[in-house]
């Protein structure tokens, strides 16, 4: 057969330099297939990194999956990448590479690069474009004070497909742009800040959640194209919702068509499975000391923020990532060169990401979901941390629901669990996270993790969540819990909506709905969240009637809150609260309201009395109500 590729490349001397020195971060705009018009024809460019093959072609319906016919040219330069232009073919051309390796191996790979992939299970590329015509410029424009450290961070974390599906068609996931229909003026209504999607790049096996992704610059088909996530990204802009996408650049699965062993060898992986192979999620560990790998899991990073205008990312399983020894048993794990348990490469990579994203993207965030004590994992990297944003709070979260899940008889026996997080709160930029991990497996959903009958379930669920808004910090709380989702999360069904018929469930969503406002509108609540300015405490060892009592802080003193919680099912009389300042108090929240499915016990305003009480000149006198709580505010 004739010749069919021309000789072309879109690559420069200066991309191959960046390239091999593992410091380009826009190889998205010249490897993988790019539409081209050379002498007013058009083409599809085609460029993929196999350094270790001995041919490598582009097979598809237009050759009939031939691999003889269209064959790619290696570059001079070693930099081991397959180029070539194919005219005659166009955007939605289904594709995969040929290749085969020096040692004779025949292998069928789609496009690490790809825009766009076959809907699982077909496994192939496709010709595609991420053109969109965007409406958020506003955000974009303002984006820089939205988004910042000290302004309001609530977070709606979910799961696209299984959020909400076709009622009529429960086995059918909403699209994209059905999916915005509804999401964008749920999330508004409800006051969340932001949403965070759990992956939405291809993964061939669903209920792996997207956190096994064969195509890394591919949004999941199953919901749509490019153009479909871009709408609902638009939509939530155009309504001050910011958007935070989950990124998994810890590892890798082994999917045949996929990164693994691309041309034959461990391209992106280690050879060694001691460094190269995850024992909990049987899947490849990036290697990060190879330039290449880098280039490619920074440009995967920068894609998404700029093609798609994500305002955040939340790296997935970053303790994986920073310990050679994670989840191995002795003799199982290699040291590194001073014969510690740290991944040097990969500690160096996350500070090259963390720079990179904020360098070219300073009003975006990176969060870390990271369990461990590692140190600085939210300090700027020239002070030596690893330069996120934010870091999920681990430690907050297990005391937290530990105590919770407590029976109040037993929890003045348990009270510094939820002292102790001020111990150690202020050492990150910390979020609060009520996430998917902890309503699957057995754990129970939020409101099972709570005693007691049905009232008091969700009594002790609308003191936690008030507890986790008035405590410093951002938040992140998973779908279904704003409403109390009474089963467990499934990936394979929709939320159970139908639980909002019941008024316990619309007084939770409605209760959450106000704790978002309240947190929105309060400046000491998110001014000074990640410092110990920002927090003082007015009682914290009253275990025998399990209350906690504290003042937040803003930048402006007036604006100083306080919050008291009684977390025992009596009603507290006439308790008496020390108070920062004198004048009116006014009860501007209360979680035991009848609208929330409370008591109503009544907490009225109060005027401070001259009388000393927990170390303040002043006092007041409250009925605190039952496993509930209250927020005050000083009135003139």
């Amino acid at each position: 057969m004739s010749v069919t590729v021309e000789v072309f490349s879109l690559l420069t001397d200066f991309d191959i330099g960046l390239f091999k020195a593992g410091r380009h971060y826009r190889l998205y705009e010249k490897l993988g297939s790019q539409t081209v018009f050379i002498n007013g024809r058009q083409g599809v460019y085609f460029a993929v990194w196999a350094p270790n093959a001995q041919s490598v072609s582009v097979i598809g319906n237009f050759n009939g999956w031939n691999p003889h016919s269209h064959q790619l040219f290696v570059r001079w330069d070693e930099s081991g990448i397959w180029e070539g232009v194919v005219y005659d073919i166009h955007i939605g051309e289904v594709y995969k590479y040929h290749i085969t390796t020096h040692q004779g191996e025949k292998l069928e790979k789609g496009d690490p690069f790809a825009l766009v992939a076959e809907l699982p299970p077909k496994t192939a590329s496709i010709v595609g474009t991420t053109w969109y015509k965007w409406g958020d410029e506003r955000w974009m424009r303002d984006r820089k004070e939205r988004n910042r450290l000290d302004r309001p961070f609530s977070v709606y974390e979910m799961h696209i497909g299984s959020w909400m599906r076709d009622p009529n068609h429960p086995e059918r996931f909403l699209s994209y742009r059905e999916i915005a229909d509804k999401l964008v003026p749920y999330i508004k209504n409800m006051g969340f800040t932001h949403v965070e999607f759990m992956p939405l790049m291809e993964h061939p096996y669903y209920p792996s959640w997207g956190y096994q992704i064969t195509g890394y610059f591919a949004a999941s088909a199953r919901y749509g194209g490019p153009q479909d996530l871009m709408f609902l990204i638009d939509q939530l802009h155009k309504n001050d919702i910011g958007v935070i996408l989950d990124w998994v650049p810890s590892h890798f699965p082994g999917d045949a068509h996929g990164l693994w062993r691309f041309d034959g060898s461990a391209l992106y992986e280690h050879e060694d499975p001691r460094k190269g192979f995850h024992p909990d999620w049987k899947s490849y560990i990036f290697n990060y000391g190879r330039n290449e790998v880098r280039s490619f899991l920074i440009s995967n990073a920068l894609f998404w923020l700029d093609r798609y205008h994500i305002d955040g990312l939340r790296v997935d399983a970053v303790a994986s990532m920073l310990y050679l020894d994670y989840s191995r048993n002795e003799g199982e794990w290699i040291p590194n060169e001073f014969g510690g348990r740290e991944n040097l490469e990969a500690v160096a990579f996350l500070k090259e990401f963390n720079e990179a994203v904020y360098a070219n993207y300073p009003d975006v965030q990176t969060i870390a979901e990271e369990s461990t004590s590692w140190p600085g994992v939210s300090k700027p990297t020239y002070d030596n941390g690893l330069g996120f944003g934010m870091k999920w709070m681990m430690g907050w979260m297990h005391d937290t629901l530990d105590y919770f899940s407590e029976d109040p008889i037993h929890r003045k026996y348990h009270h510094d669990r939820l002292t102790f997080a001020t111990v150690y709160a202020y050492h990150e930029h910390f979020m609060l996270p009520l996430s998917h991990d902890e309503v699957v497996y057995g754990k129970q959903s939020l409101i099972y993790k709570m005693p007691g009958d049905e009232w008091q379930k969700f009594a002790n669920l609308r003191a936690l969540y008030l507890y986790m808004f008035t405590f410093s910090g951002t938040k992140l709380l998973f779908m279904g819990g704003e409403f109390g989702q009474t089963s467990e999360w499934n990936v394979n069904q929709s939320l159970d909506w139908h639980l909002l018929d019941y008024t316990p469930h619309r007084g939770m969503q409605q209760f959450v709905k106000q704790l978002n406002h309240l947190y929105k509108a309060e400046p000491a609540l998110y001014e000074k969240a990640f410092s110990e300015a920002g927090f003082e405490w007015l009682e914290y060892g009253d275990r025998d009637r399990s209350v906690f009592a504290y003042i937040r802080k803003g930048h402006d003193r007036h604006n100083d809150l306080v919050v008291v919680l009684n977390l025992t099912p009596v009603v507290w009389e006439d308790y008496r609260l020390g108070v920062p300042a004198s004048g009116n108090w006014e009860v501007i929240f209360n979680s035991d309201e009848e609208g929330f499915y409370g008591s109503g016990i009544d907490s009225r305003n109060a005027k401070s009395e001259a009388l000393p009480w927990m170390g303040r000149a002043h006092s007041i006198v409250v009925s605190l109500p039952p496993l509930g709580g209250l927020v005050l505010k000083l009135t003139q």
